[in-house]
């Protein structure tokens, strides 16, 4: 019987849930979730914990922080003098906004804080600090994607082969 490992590509049905038991992300009412494994493509313990698993097996497991987006960094909170915030924002507490890196990408960052003279944001992830549990099945095993794109070629391929 086949098993995932390393460069395989794995589909895979899932539930995550917090620990309050409410549902984070689901794959549920869609295409089940295809990674190449090894690729980076996951948190590391997501990862892990598909190693070695057989097609249609289940499993429920939990992550804490460390194995899935961190622990929170409170480096990562910063605060701006309210006189940087462009005159048509109006930030308030949990909304979410786009903060340029000295790359020009953009960062997600939550506002946590916002009074007369600043406006403070968090930098980590939204799960960073949390556990998470995962219900999964795997419910295919390949060495080849599944799952293809139309790049507006035409040719149904991946488009990383170089086809046109």
């Amino acid at each position: 019987m086949e098993k995932v490992a390393k460069d395989m590509f794995v589909s895979v049905e899932y539930t995550g849930t917090l620990e309050n038991g409410d549902v984070f992300d689901t794959s549920q009412g869609r295409q089940p979730l295809e990674i190449q494994m090894g690729a980076g493509q996951l948190i590391k313990g997501f990862e892990q914990a598909l190693e070695g698993m057989t097609l249609n097996e289940k499993k429920t497991f939990t992550l804490e922080p460390e194995d899935a987006y961190g622990k929170i960094d409170e480096s990562l909170t910063q605060a701006f003098p309210r006189a940087d915030v462009p005159p048509e924002m109006n930030p308030e507490v949990g909304q979410t906004v786009g903060l340029h890196d000295g790359n020009g990408q953009q960062i997600p960052a939550t506002i946590v804080a916002v009074d007369d003279e600043k406006v403070t944001v968090d930098l980590n992830h939204p799960m960073a600090g949390k556990a998470l549990t995962f219900a999964i099945e795997v419910v295919g095993i390949s060495k080849t994607s599944s799952q293809t794109s139309d790049c507006g070629s035409g040719c149904g391929c991946d488009c990383s082969s170089g086809c046109s």
